[in-house]
């Protein structure tokens, strides 16, 4: 459905996967730290078809895995200013090919952890975030939420050793105690990357289709 495509990114060029949508609402779809792995792809052709243009930065330029060792490594070593002026870029090109100036942003595992930070970089864009149990592991990192204008919708599981509950209600207060408009769901029973239906081992139907069905309703209010 969607396609590859370069797009300028602060004096270079990023690449990524684009699914469009006509005159579709902007989102920016960020990997977990497999890379942009098929899935992904996957995902961003179904937020095309639900009414999204959307567009999946490769932040490995090229690089994936199915190893969590590897993967561990590629996202700790992920150069994390380009990887932020290649999301910068993608939004620029969604603005671009939307005509609209506010997007909204979406991320999985690593790429939640982003989302909240690509929203604290660029509140004059982001509109809505919505991270999918995101944690953010880079010390440098750390976002200032006070810059944030996006309102936060985001989706954590109870038995998420990475991005664990109290995790999500430490980042839900941070965030309110910046004025930022956040909701925060805990899917009860299910584990880390519950909406990857290419991991049988912890993908969860029930709770997957209540997270699409949340997220789109979110996305469409602030950004529609």
């Amino acid at each position: 459905m969607g396609q590859m495509i370069e797009f300028p990114s602060n004096g270079t060029n990023g690449q990524g996967y684009l699914a469009e949508a006509p005159g579709g609402l902007p989102l920016l779809v960020i990997q977990e730290w497999w890379g942009l792995v098929p899935h992904i792809k996957d995902v961003a052709d179904r937020f095309a078809t639900a009414g999204f243009t959307s567009l999946a930065p490769d932040l490995y330029r090229g690089a994936s895995t199915t190893e969590p060792d590897e993967a561990g490594k590629e996202m700790m070593a992920l150069d994390l200013a380009r990887a932020g002026r290649d999301l910068s870029g993608a939004i620029g090109e969604l603005q671009r090919r939307t005509g609209r100036d506010k997007v909204g942003v979406t991320g999985f595992c690593m790429g939640g952890g982003l989302a909240l930070v690509v929203a604290c970089q660029r509140p004059d864009a982001v509109a809505a975030c919505v991270p999918f149990y995101g944690a953010i592991p880079w010390a440098e990192a750390q976002p200032d939420y006070s810059k944030m204008q996006a309102a936060v919708q985001g989706h954590y599981a109870e038995n998420d050793g990475w991005a664990s509950p109290v995790a999500a209600e430490q980042l839900r207060e941070t965030l309110a105690d910046n004025g930022v408009s956040v909701e925060m769901f805990i899917y009860p029973g299910v584990d880390h990357a519950f909406f990857n239906d290419t991991r049988p081992e912890v993908y969860d139907a029930g709770a997957s289709g209540l997270a699409w069905d949340r997220t789109l309703a979110f996305l469409k209010q602030h950004l529609g």
